[in-house]
């Protein structure tokens, strides 16, 4: 694999970083909401032209009953208050600077965001370099999700993709870890991908390399510990807030 042929967005192939669509309010929602107020307009004014009524078959009947509408309104906080994850963190700020610089020598600390549409569901941040004839490349990757639910059914798609790996014990409520070896045009390239579930977030490594001179790769167990290195810090930056 060459520099020119190498992605330049994204840390899984199976994440695009598509534009999001922004939707708009479901319609007999968006209509509930614009009625409301007409609806109380026109109580009040019921109330105002027929006047209290004093008989006593009005006054031993029992109170409206405002169960249904106090649980639809507090269902949104109930929901809000389950969501772990409101937001990604800053990639980007997700490692050590003597992280980057020992996993990608001669990139600089501060790496650089790919852009995206919704920074609150999904950022990714990337270094990569070549250094004499070795170069590494490195993508961190968060994505946060509605619920654990959907965010677990997601990784388990994730790594039903991809064979050969084993389970990381410790490491988020679940993660996976692969490495793979590609070659192209006699060029070695050997990948690793740790893929984790905290809660309602994936956090997604990509870390990768090359040496130009021999064509051959760095060993597995390099790049699997320099993988799960950037996972672990990734993981804890987004625990941290």
């Amino acid at each position: 694999m060459t520099l020119a042929s190498r992605p330049q967005c994204g840390p899984l192939r199976t994440i695009p970083h598509e534009k999001c669509a922004v939707r708009s309010l479901p319609l007999p929602l968006a209509l509930t909401a614009r009625l409301a107020p007409v609806a109380v307009l026109a109580t009040a004014g019921w109330a105002l032209s027929s006047g209290p009524d004093t008989s006593s078959a009005a006054k031993d009947e029992a109170p409206p009953d405002t169960t249904n509408k106090s649980a639809s309104a507090s269902a949104p906080a109930t929901e809000a208050a389950t969501r772990t994850y409101a937001a990604a963190p800053a990639p980007c700020d997700s490692l050590a600077g003597k992280t980057v610089t020992s996993l990608v020598p001669g990139a600089k600390e501060d790496g650089k965001e790919i852009p995206s549409t919704d920074t609150d569901v999904r950022r990714t941040c990337s270094w990569n370099a070549l250094k004499g004839y070795d170069y590494r490349w490195l993508d961190v990757s968060y994505e946060v999700m509605k619920t654990d639910e959907a965010a677990q059914k997601s990784y388990r798609e994730r790594v039903a993709d991809r064979s050969g790996g084993g389970e990381v014990p410790g490491l988020g409520d679940e993660a996976y870890s692969v490495v793979n070896l590609t070659t192209e045009d006699k060029q070695q390239t050997r990948e690793g991908t740790v893929l984790v579930r905290a809660a309602n977030a994936l956090v997604m490594i990509t870390y990768n390399g090359s040496d130009f001179e021999s064509k051959k790769a760095p060993g597995t167990t390099d790049i699997n510990k320099g993988a799960l290195k950037a996972a672990k810090e990734a993981v804890a930056a987004l625990q941290d807030g």
